[in-house]
């Protein structure tokens, strides 16, 4: 019985989760990884986390010092993130409707694989990443974020290099507002 209250006062953002879509990049000089991510979040209220997401990502390793061509083999990756509640800055637009600017910090999990891969860790290979968030969006809908910071990979040698990344996250169903 108490679960089924649990259940009934949880939001319901945090009943039936979101979509979570966004660009990524290991960027830097010779070779990076570029890809897509679409996966799932869903509102969690554990310790410093708010938002635990599983994504995948597609993309391709991209020779940033070649003019024509740059392109070699393909990577796929699984994403573990959680994301801490946002440090709320200032709130732009109508009081009625007003939009949300804030920072976040997202600790990403990554384990990656590919084909024709140049980068001397190996395939496959594995990559943490704390990430510092800049969000912008209502709180009950959609948000935008970009995010940067260090990505740690780990394979036949240990490499730092920078992550940015652009994300998008939408709750699957609506919920009323309350005044």
């Amino acid at each position: 019985m108490l679960a089924g209250l649990a259940g009934l006062s949880t939001p319901l953002l945090a009943q039936s989760g979101g979509v979570t879509a966004g660009l990524a990049w290991t960027v830097g000089g010779g070779w990076q990884v570029e890809g897509a991510d679409v996966g799932y979040a869903r509102a969690l209220h554990a310790g410093p986390l708010s938002v635990l997401a599983l994504t995948a990502r597609v993309g391709s390793f991209i020779d940033e010092g070649a003019i024509v061509g740059g392109g070699r083999g393909v990577v796929f990756g699984v994403t573990v993130a959680g994301r801490t509640p946002m440090a709320h800055l200032a709130d732009l637009g109508a009081d009625s409707s007003a939009t949300q600017l804030g920072f976040d910090l997202t600790l990403e999990a990554t384990g990656y694989a590919g084909s024709r891969n140049p980068l001397p860790v190996g395939s496959p290979w594995a990559a943490v990443s704390p990430l510092l968030g800049l969000r912008v969006g209502d709180p009950n809908g959609a948000q935008y974020a970009l995010v940067v910071g260090p990505t740690v990979f780990f394979g036949a040698i240990t490499q730092v290099r920078p992550f940015l990344g652009l994300r998008f996250e939408a709750p699957l169903a609506r919920q009323e507002r309350h005044p």
